[in-house]
């Protein structure tokens, strides 16, 4: 299917439960959304590494959420539906692609894939201008530091020494270096990034999930 792209389209990608909950905790970690997380993937990892990626596939058969229906003549009541994902992105796109691209998120987050971004003065000018057009750029030098730096936030490290400052906590809970987040913000952000690194998920991470909770603890207390 080409790829060229001109205007931003609407996909809706079927996916588990768990892997909904996981991406949605990713991007909102980091600042962004989901689109911002595969159209990353989609700049920087080659194409034929990202066909070649497991695909995390469709729901199963069991696995299903219920939203109340808001127009038509069943306004108001429950439906069972395919857990799914809305990603805004040029068109032309397979679902599976986006889907693929996602999980790859996913496994640079954790660890079990290294990206190397590459810098402006490597790449030529015809390079340059196909990545304009195919992520639409308005401001090509902005967009693309923005995904870049999106890639680059997915490769998180616990902090050596652990949690100690106020400063250590922000950035362990993905808060930008001197905000000031109040309580429920700060306990919204420890509930999503729980769902990814609880040691008794298949990818959870104690050292991690450690250094979050103590974040936490810190943050709450008010410690500087």
């Amino acid at each position: 299917m080409s790829e060229k792209l001109s205007n931003k389209h609407s996909y809706t990608v079927p996916c588990s439960s768990r892997f909904r909950d996981e991406i949605l905790a990713l991007a909102a970690s980091k600042h962004c959304n989901v689109a911002d997380l595969a159209r990353s993937v989609v700049l920087v990892v080659p194409r034929n590494e990202i066909d070649a990626y497991k695909d995390p596939g469709e729901p199963a058969r069991d696995d299903r959420e219920t939203v109340v229906l808001k127009s038509g003549r069943s306004e108001g009541k429950p439906w069972r539906r395919k857990p799914r994902l809305q990603v805004r992105m040029a068109p032309g796109f397979a679902i599976e692609t986006i889907r693929k691209a996602l999980a790859l998120a996913l496994a640079i987050e954790r660890g079990h894939m290294s990206v190397g971004v590459e810098s402006e003065a490597a790449k030529s000018e015809a390079e340059m201008e196909q990545e304009a057009q195919h992520i639409l750029l308005r401001n090509t030098h902005d967009e693309l530091e923005r995904l870049r730096n999106v890639v680059q936030a997915l490769h998180f490290e616990p902090l050596p020494d652990g949690v100690h400052t106020r400063e250590q906590a922000l950035y362990v809970l993905g808060f930008p270096p001197g905000s000031v987040a109040d309580l429920n913000a700060v306990r919204m952000r420890f509930r999503r990034l729980a769902t990814v690194y609880h040691p008794d998920g298949k990818d959870g991470c104690h050292q991690r999930m450690s250094q979050i909770n103590a974040a936490m603890e810190l943050l709450r207390r008010g410690v500087r």
